[in-house]
């Protein structure tokens, strides 16, 4: 009975790790489907469940001194802490990218793609098959300095000023653009950035 017990302790272990592991690689997916309201659960859901097999697999190892499921865990926190699973997803999603993006940019500095929201002249919702480029709805924001654009595809657009995403600019974007207040600025190539504000 005892082994029995064991293999299912060693099977959470392995499934609540690998879950909150996945959590991690795909939250800002998650986000864009659930809303930022809704994840809160999902993180209490998946990590309360991570945490519950932990103190299970620390009783189990006091009491019998199996080091499988406890050291899955182990491995699964130190992941967490040193695998940089944002800028990995963020790398991955600017590359994969990148030359739509241009094209969406192209199509912004000859004018066949013009502020088309009514609330807000610098805002453009892409046309379908350009919609999965900027989360949140599938609008980017669109700004002009003399003969120059800089345009913002959102990466997450959260609830009033936090956003993210990466900006197509000549010049490295300022702290106020696009109505936000930058905290991060960081050069991705030539003529890209990631922004943050919040």
């Amino acid at each position: 009975m005892s082994n029995i017990k064991y293999t299912v302790l060693l099977w959470l272990s392995i499934s609540s790790s690998l879950l909150v592991l996945l959590v991690q690689l795909v939250q800002w997916k998650l986000v864009e489907i659930l809303t930022p309201f809704v994840m809160p659960v999902v993180y209490l859901a998946v990590y309360g469940f991570f945490l519950a097999v932990l103190i299970m697999t620390l009783i189990d190892l006091i009491r019998r001194r199996n080091w499988k499921a406890i050291g899955i865990q182990a491995a699964a926190i130190v992941l967490l802490f040193t695998v940089p699973f944002n800028q990995i997803v963020l790398e991955m999603d600017f590359n994969m990218n990148k030359s739509e993006r241009l094209e969406v940019v192209a199509q912004v500095q000859d004018g066949s793609l013009q502020p088309n929201v009514m609330h807000n002249s610098s805002l453009i919702r892409l046309p379908e098959e350009y919609s999965s480029l900027s989360n949140g709805g599938g609008e980017i924001v669109v700004e002009k300095h003399e003969d120059d654009y800089s345009v913002l595809f959102f990466t997450f657009r959260g609830i009033l000023d936090g956003f993210s995403g990466f900006v197509y600019s000549n010049k490295k974007p300022e702290t106020n653009a696009f109505g936000g207040d930058f905290k991060e600025v960081e050069r991705m190539a030539e003529d890209w950035y990631f922004v943050t504000s919040y």
